[in-house]
């Protein structure tokens, strides 16, 4: 059995100042750019043609591009959360409004300016599910990587070791950092977690 391997993109400007991007798609600053660099040394020797994936925003097609990355294609469902009326806010702004609010506990608001429904923690799980049924078989044939975002892919690993999509809140995730989940006696285990160039 191979790995699925998470690479989040890297640092753009809004991840920087702490700011839920969701369906915004922003570039990578220059940092960002250093660091998807960076991350590809992390990823080992990759045969030629290990499938990879990539969310579609810009910033993690540009990441898996820059970490040496040959994507097969964008997966709508590797989107990040769909923050809804949150989008582009930071936790502290939100507070101000709603004390003591957590997102992985209290949800989003839909709308914005921007327009985005939102989503539960429940219903971006659903989509992680999605993934996983998809990238299952290939890895039984080997590793395949996939490019996407923190939240995302926390939630990914919390339903990849079959919990509840809230515990992806119990796993820091860094910006263009690399982790690897796989098997251990045919158990689903996450095997590295964010490992950062």
């Amino acid at each position: 059995m191979g790995e699925i391997i998470l690479l989040r993109h890297g640092e753009t400007a809004w991840s920087r100042d702490g700011r839920h991007t969701g369906r915004t798609d922003l570039p990578l600053t220059d940092e960002g750019r250093r660091q998807a660099k960076a991350a590809g040394a992390l990823l080992g020797e990759l045969p030629a043609g290990t499938p990879c994936w990539t969310s579609p925003a810009q910033r993690a097609v540009e990441t898996a591009k820059l970490a040496g990355l040959e994507p097969d294609g964008t997966d709508p469902d590797l989107w990040e959360w769909d923050y809804g009326g949150y989008e582009g806010i930071t936790s502290a702004q939100i507070q101000t409004q709603r004390p003591g609010w957590f997102l992985w506990r209290d949800g989003v608001v839909p709308g914005g300016p921007a327009g985005f429904p939102g989503e539960t923690v429940e219903q971006v799980g659903e989509r992680c599910d999605r993934v996983i049924a998809r990238v299952l078989p290939l890895a039984a044939e080997g590793d395949v990587v996939l490019v996407a975002h923190g939240h995302l892919l926390r939630i990914l690993s919390a339903r990849w070791i079959e919990q509840p999509p809230v515990h992806g809140s119990r796993l820091k995730l860094d910006t263009a950092s690399v982790s690897r989940l796989g098997f251990e006696h045919e158990i689903r285990v996450i095997t590295g977690w964010n490992q950062v160039g």
